[in-house]
């Protein structure tokens, strides 16, 4: 038997709240480093990776129905297996950061995307609207890292300071700071919004006298 959405201590809200929460961290994390290299980036993404497929994962059991964790299970699969390979010491290059985030951002991005529109359709409306809006931003960081040249180096100078270099994996994690906290800010907002009630079927005479 089913738990009613209505009777579960946990709803969308949480989730949101949850995932805002560690992509909060994650973009704090690459603010206020100094140290935009692979190892940092794919330290703080391996984090921030593993704690969004872990509250995925929860949420499939605590927030959803049984006929609408396909979505969470996935996301929280390819959340997790991304941060492992993240999480490998000797992996950290800028080829492994470019090529473990693009595909987490496209492969996530897609399933968030394509799950919030089904909901959207099936008229389940709760996280639907936000869930569309991740989905796109996760797509928009692959694309914009794809456009990224790992290999790009501009030497400049900033007088009173010194000499410096923009460097391809610089860029690259410093756009995932700004994605983490692009999602942060608006997860938060849709956890703390007020929102309408979700439509409750109208029952049957049939199914009421049974």
């Amino acid at each position: 038997m089913t738990t009613s959405p209505s009777a579960r201590a946990f709803d969308v809200r949480h989730l949101q709240l949850a995932r805002a929460a560690f992509a909060a961290l994650a973009a704090v994390m690459v603010t206020f480093s100094s140290d935009h290299s692979a190892v940092l980036g794919l330290a703080v993404f391996s984090g921030f990776a593993l704690a969004t497929g872990l509250v995925f994962a929860l949420s499939a059991w605590l927030v959803f129905p049984r006929d609408e964790r396909m979505v969470p299970v996935l996301l929280a699969s390819v959340s997790i297996i991304a941060g492992l390979v993240a999480s490998v010491g000797a992996w950290r290059t800028t080829g492994v950061l470019f090529a473990v985030v693009i595909g987490w951002a496209f492969v996530s991005g897609l399933i968030e995307l394509l799950g919030a529109l089904r909901d959207r359709k099936a008229g389940r409306t709760a996280g639907a609207r936000d869930g569309v809006l991740i989905g796109i931003l996760g797509l928009v960081l692959a694309v914009v890292l794809l456009l990224t040249p790992m290999q790009y180096a501009l030497d400049y100078d900033i007088t009173g300071a010194g000499s410096f270099t923009l460097t391809g994996i610089t860029i690259a994690v410093g756009l995932f700071g700004g994605y983490a906290a692009v999602v942060a800010v608006f997860l938060a907002i849709a956890g703390f919004s007020p929102r309408r009630p979700e439509a409750v079927p109208a029952v049957s005479p049939e199914e009421a006298a049974s």
